[in-house]
């Protein structure tokens, strides 16, 4: 396993005890959808206007992100298509008063650029 986050930082959030299952640990779901929105930035930014999700490849969770950890979330455009782009996201948990950075998932996300009426439009 990696000791440096690839890519760029594009999400940081604290993890809260709303988003717990019953042993206290952070939802899954919520830590996929922090690196959905991350991904959705990354993909907008390269190509300048509007995406959609389109598939999620083989996310598997390393470790539990507690309630207090920082969630650090990376993306890194690896393929870019004629309507689609491939992101690898990666998800690190900076544990609650520590300066311990741990990689909790990472998955490479797909997204097509879509245009005004939701139809695939050219990357540009």
């Amino acid at each position: 396993m990696s000791d440096a986050p690839r890519g760029e930082l594009t999400i940081r959030i604290n993890a809260m005890p709303a988003d717990t299952n019953a042993d206290g640990d952070i939802f899954g779901g919520w830590v996929l959808s922090q690196m959905d929105s991350a991904g959705g930035i990354a993909g907008v930014h390269r190509c300048g206007g509007r995406v959609v999700t389109a598939a999620v490849n083989a996310m598997t969770f390393l470790r539990p992100v507690r309630v207090g950890d920082v969630l650090c979330v990376y993306t890194e455009v690896v393929k870019v298509g004629h309507t689609s782009i491939h992101i690898r996201i990666e998800a690190w948990a900076r544990r609650f008063l520590s300066d311990i950075r741990e990689k909790v998932t990472e998955a490479e996300f797909v997204y097509v650029a879509v245009d005004k009426a939701g139809k695939p439009t050219p990357v540009v």
